[in-house]
């Protein structure tokens, strides 16, 4: 049989709606991000079988340990079970971290210049680039590749490209997928299939 992986992003938290980069700070999740993650573990739930015969690894940063404590009360799952895996974090963000774009572009108007909406996260002091995001991704699909069934909790940039690089993607086109908390992914066979409420399974 094939590996299967979900993938899921965790809910919206306070940093998010005041449009803050998170990176690798914390902020809790809102009542909307809670309702997002229940919603998500809802249909996960559906979709297991047998809880138990799944591995459910987490980003070690809060937000995403909060959403995955939330999936756990849900499918049946004993949080303490959880593995925390670093590699699975956010983006760092450097000195922006927990900064509007406002106040990224006030501090460091030129390193906003020749770049993208997409692109731009690797511009920032101290933070990150996306060779070494992808080596720590990588590595992580590889220590992974014997589990036959795997339910990951992670970030939005990190899920992008984390997707990318399972399905072969340039990072063009791996930075423009979608993030939205109100679905997850399916990953399985070098193939990506998005999971929410319109999804044939869940009318």
């Amino acid at each position: 049989m094939s590996q299967i992986i979900y993938l899921l992003r965790h809910g919206e938290t306070v940093f998010n709606t005041q449009g803050r980069y998170q990176g690798q700070l914390d902020s809790p999740l809102t009542d909307v991000g809670i309702e997002q993650v229940q919603q998500n573990a809802v249909m996960l739930k559906s979709l297991l079988g047998n809880p138990q015969d799944w591995k459910i690894i987490s980003s070690s940063l809060g937000r995403a340990l909060q959403s995955a404590e939330i999936i756990c009360e849900t499918i049946g799952y004993d949080f303490n079970d959880v593995a925390k895996d670093h590699r699975l974090a956010e983006v760092a963000v450097g000195d922006w971290a927990g900064l509007t774009i406002k106040e990224i572009e006030k501090s460091w108007p030129s390193l906003l210049e020749n770049t993208d909406h997409y692109n731009w996260y690797f511009n920032a002091p101290n933070g990150e680039s996306y060779d070494s995001v992808v080596a720590r991704l990588t590595d992580w699909l590889d220590s992974v590749e014997d589990e036959q069934n795997v339910i990951v909790i992670s970030h939005g940039l990190t899920g992008r490209i984390l997707r990318g690089i399972y399905a072969g993607l340039a990072k063009d086109h791996a930075l423009k997928l979608d993030v939205s908390q109100d679905v997850f992914f399916k990953l399985s066979d070098k193939e990506i299939h998005n999971i929410s409420l319109a999804f044939d399974d869940f009318y």
